[in-house]
């Protein structure tokens, strides 16, 4: 987009200048409109749970700028030659399922004839002017909140390469077909000073996102970081993700990685996730306590994993 021109509004209150999850655009004072589009290809064979990922996948980007879910559009792209029609109603079926779950109601789509299959939604949310997330306003002394754990790619791939256990599988649809949704909620009573979700650029270029966004220098502490005790045992094996390799060799002039840290931690590090926690910046005092409340709550595997060090007028990362 970059050598396209762009119009900007003074209602444009998140475009696309800081790569953010969704846009924001403001009505009045009372009320601003969300507005996300995302959809993916199958990562587990079952049409049903496919659909139910691929909704909260899409859903996600509304909670991470701070907004709540109003409508949805399907997007099906569906080999209608080669592939039986009971297969897309499940699919649609999972789909329904989320976002009725999110609050939300659908309210149409579009679909096209497809080779490939591919499923998601267009959302629609809302948020207030005054408080919407963005990746930018990360401030230094923060401390980094996860929500939920990373290795969501390595399984996928070990689930094509037919190696993956069951329930490795039933962990992979736990994780990414659950909503960020309460997490989203238990984080609006803190002062969260940036947010996003972790997706197919890994938590590693998320992170650095944020950081570039924010002109400052983070770290992240690599123990502390929730991963699927499956997606190690599969990483040490080989099954990484090509996109893995891509996005550490596109982010690594921006990050330092301390020496000796095992290879493994990085590739889970930049392992692309599919509808992936998410990432919090807020003091320390109010990140522990919200740690608190989002184990209360039922997310579990949140965690602070890092804190930011420093001014950097670029954004840097560090690995430890």
């Amino acid at each position: 987009m970059r050598d396209l021109p762009v119009t900007s509004h003074p209602n444009l209150l998140v475009g696309i200048g800081t790569s953010d999850d969704a846009g924001v655009y403001k009505l009045n004072d009372e009320l601003a409109l969300v507005q996300t589009l995302d959809f993916l290809t199958p990562i587990v064979d079952d049409p049903y749970d496919f659909g139910r990922i691929a909704a909260a996948n899409s859903l996600s980007d509304v909670y991470a700028m701070g907004g709540q879910p109003l409508t949805a559009m399907n997007i099906v792209c569906f080999p209608v030659t080669t592939m039986p029609k009971g297969i897309l109603k499940d699919i649609l079926r999972g789909g329904l399922e989320k976002i009725s779950e999110a609050g939300a109601v659908l309210v149409g789509g579009h679909s096209v004839d497809d080779q490939e299959l591919k499923y998601g939604l267009s959302v629609t949310g809302t948020v207030h002017p005054d408080r919407v997330l963005a990746n930018v306003g990360a401030e230094v002394g923060d401390r980094l909140i996860l929500t939920k754990p990373i290795g969501t790619g390595i399984v996928a791939t070990a689930i094509k390469g037919r190696l993956a256990s069951r329930h490795a599988l039933e962990v992979l649809v736990d994780v990414t077909s659950t909503l960020n949704r309460r997490a989203a909620e238990v984080a609006s009573a803190y002062d969260v000073h940036a947010c996003t979700d972790v997706t197919g650029f890994g938590l590693g270029g998320h992170l650095l996102e944020m950081a570039r966004g924010s002109h400052v220098e983070m770290v992240i502490h690599t123990s502390k970081v929730p991963i699927i005790a499956e997606a190690k045992e599969y990483g040490s094996m080989g099954l990484i993700p090509a996109g893995s390799y891509a996005t550490r060799h596109f982010c690594e002039h921006s990050v330092e990685i301390r020496p000796g840290i095992e290879t493994l931690l990085l590739d889970l590090v930049f392992d692309p996730q599919t509808s992936g926690g998410l990432i919090l910046a807020m003091a320390p005092d109010q990140a522990r306590a919200c740690v608190e409340d989002l184990k209360r709550s039922g997310v579990e595997s949140a965690a602070i994993i890092g804190e930011v060090v420093g001014f950097h007028p670029k954004g840097r990362l560090r690995i430890d």
